[in-house]
């Protein structure tokens, strides 16, 4: 809605509380709740602020050391929160409740480079730079569980109990148990402004996904960011919980999040070109030149080289390699192909509706630095005059002349502290920032003692 609209509502007692919030590292909307009268009166103008500390955090919200932009010698001071006012919405699902997402700002008015929406933000001024506009949808899967959140929690999240007693990808009879809340979050979250276009059993036991309309990557990423929440608040109002963990159970499929990407300009889809209208240069042979037009290859192309090095943007967490197993939904080496769900970009759509769908990212993944990383990798493509090559044919899971994608988190952090390109397209701070926050995330993980170890060796070692 408009602030003008927001004022109406306020006017009406149909709207009494704001929330104004800010993506973290993680892709998760942090901030805070204010009266809607103070909003419209204080904070829409002026902005508010937050704590510095919001972006050198872990999951746990401890402070972690050895970070330039927030620490403990610094104070940890506050950045501003900026609301950017074309992304106030009402939420359904939160009595009375309005919601406003914000950029952070130094106190000099700069953008903090390392907030999630200012990364986002420097490619997208790369792309108008160029004179294009970028559209982009994604595409999220979860798990549906019958416990609640608490309970979930309570029990060390053992024994959980999926929505579903068997796989429903497809299905139209059993995914109908869990209608009641997926009608609730189709038709909320739409009046959220988070337009959704369908949902849909998947693959495995209690799991769904849901597709959205279109849009500007930034729009996008905002959408992505309030659905994630708003499927979790909605989900545990049902006595349920959801879950986006990029593989939540070694015998489940993981959860993507896969993302259609294109570049337009006047109106039309710069990747389409009808076959056959394209001239065959020398120097490109024309085994080369099945799909898309020139750009889309340049774009596809530097997907194709630059992907595994920005892979820590695509997959940002431990758990999000476990997902990468062959046979798995989930790709394991770097090809494209024409509807080829084995392989790390698949082709599909034809005129206007023609893309790559970037089948890497899981559900865990920020949208705003996924986003980033697929127009920082297809803007080189273009900039290096690159090609995709040959449309792969087969199966690219058992292939081992392909390139793997990174194994783990420690794989992908390497390659993207080495990258060039991620250094040149991001910034230094933004990528040491990132590398930093990885690097803290293994070494916790590495520091833990698991269950799986307890089992294997408390007895027989």
């Amino acid at each position: 809605m408009t602030l003008t609209q927001l004022k109406s509502q306020v006017k009406s007692g149909a709207i009494d509380t704001v929330l104004v919030g800010i993506p973290d590292p993680f892709g998760r909307l942090v901030g805070k709740r204010f009266r809607a009268d103070y909003f419209l009166g204080s904070v829409a103008k002026h902005g508010t602020h937050g704590c510095s500390y919001l972006l050198t955090v872990n999951m746990e919200m401890d402070p972690l050391d050895g970070f330039k932009v927030a620490n403990w010698d610094a104070g940890f001071g506050d950045f501003e929160m900026r609301p950017d006012l074309d992304t106030i919405r009402v939420l359904p699902w939160q009595p009375g409740a309005a919601l406003v997402i914000c950029d952070f700002l130094k106190h000099d008015g700069s953008l903090v480079a390392e907030a999630s929406r200012s990364v986002l933000r420097r490619q997208l001024d790369r792309v108008a730079k160029l004179g294009m506009t970028c559209y982009c949808a994604s595409e999220l899967e979860f798990y549906l569980f019958n416990q609640t959140y608490h309970s979930a929690h309570t029990s060390g999240y053992r024994d959980l109990q999926p929505s579903s007693d068997y796989r429903i990808d497809y299905h139209l009879m059993q995914p109908t148990r869990d209608e009641p809340l997926m009608r609730q979050l189709r038709n909320q979250l739409t009046a959220a402004r988070v337009p959704v276009e369908s949902s849909k059993g998947e693959w495995s036991r209690g799991q769904h996904e849901i597709n959205f309309t279109y849009a500007e990557p930034l729009a996008m990423a905002d959408m992505h960011a309030l659905f994630k929440q708003g499927v979790k608040e909605i989900a545990e109002q049902h006595g349920k919980a959801v879950s986006f963990m990029a593989k939540y159970a070694p015998t489940e499929a993981g959860n993507s999040c896969h993302i259609h990407m294109s570049l337009w300009k006047g109106g039309r889809n710069l990747f389409w070109q009808e076959p056959g209208t394209r001239k065959t240069k020398p120097q490109i042979p024309s085994s080369k030149l099945q799909a898309g037009s020139k750009i889309f290859r340049q774009f596809l192309g530097g997907l194709m080289k630059y992907s595994p090095e920005l892979c820590l943007f695509y997959a940002p967490t431990i758990n999000s390699y476990k997902r990468y197993q062959p046979g798995s939904w989930a790709p394991t080496r770097m090809a494209w192909a024409t509807d080829n769900r084995t392989t790390g970009f698949r082709v599909v759509g034809h005129g206007n509706g023609f893309r790559p769908e970037n089948r890497m990212p899981g559900a865990d993944a920020n949208p705003y630095l996924a986003f980033s990383a697929m127009l920082a990798a297809g803007l080189a493509g273009i900039e290096e005059n690159l090609d995709c090559g040959d449309e792969y044919k087969g199966n690219a899971y058992i292939d081992p002349k392909l390139a793997r994608l990174p194994g783990s988190l420690r794989d992908a952090t390497d390659l993207f502290e080495q990258s060039k390109l991620a250094r040149a397209a991001f910034g230094e701070d933004v990528v040491d920032f990132h590398v930093h926050h990885a690097r803290l995330e293994h070494q916790a993980f590495s520091d833990a003692v698991t269950d799986w170890e307890k089992q294997r060796y408390f007895e027989r070692i």
